[in-house]
């Protein structure tokens, strides 16, 4: 968990009005590395690396569309001005947690179908770990910026380990189903 104290970098950004994919793809990175709007082309990150390297790659996709942009290090005036940049950068984590819950539910839903149509090949249980992996790779990007612990983040890793559990059930019936003797028929489970 981050300190409250915690300083921020200020993002101002001044991108040309065209082609649209480049601020298309400069919005995208910056909720991507966690920086929430605070206004017209201004952004701002707590101030940790997690958050500087990200914006790295901003400055990157800026220089790259021709425009210009200022990073600024920057610290709270006043506590009612701090609680609110901790309030909406929190609120931001929540609503990526919420998103990836889900998208856990989801994954869920896919495994318990293929039970149900007996879809128990190494195939579809192959894909499966791999919808996992992607979960998990989500899961640590998400964990690692959200520096200030919101609750949503509990119930995604409560979740996270719930997906895995469900992967291994499957995982055993697919085993069940490709190992079963000959002209044995296995039971949907």
């Amino acid at each position: 968990m981050a300190d409250d104290s915690l300083d921020w970098l200020l993002t101002v950004l001044r991108l040309p009005t065209g082609p649209s994919r480049h601020r298309v793809a400069v919005w995208r990175e910056l909720r991507r590395v966690g920086a929430i709007p605070v206004g017209g082309g201004v952004w701002a990150a707590p101030a940790a690396p997690v958050f500087a390297t990200g914006l790295d790659r901003v400055a990157e996709l800026v220089h790259r569309a021709d425009g210009q942009m200022l990073m600024l290090d920057a610290a709270a005036r006043d506590e009612p001005s701090r609680a609110s940049l901790i309030r909406e950068f929190n609120a931001a984590r929540a609503e990526e947690w919420t998103e990836f819950v889900s998208e856990c539910d989801k994954y869920e839903a896919e495994i318990a179908k293929e039970k149900r149509i007996g879809k128990l090949t190494v195939a579809e249980l192959d894909e499966e770990e791999q919808s996992l992996d992607r979960l998990r790779r989500w899961f640590r990007e998400l964990k690692a910026r959200d520096i200030y612990g919101v609750a949503e983040g509990v119930q995604a890793e409560d979740r996270l380990k719930h997906c895995t559990e469900v992967l291994d059930g499957y995982a055993d019936d697919v085993y069940q189903a490709v190992h079963a003797p000959l002209g044995q028929e296995v039971p949907n489970a």
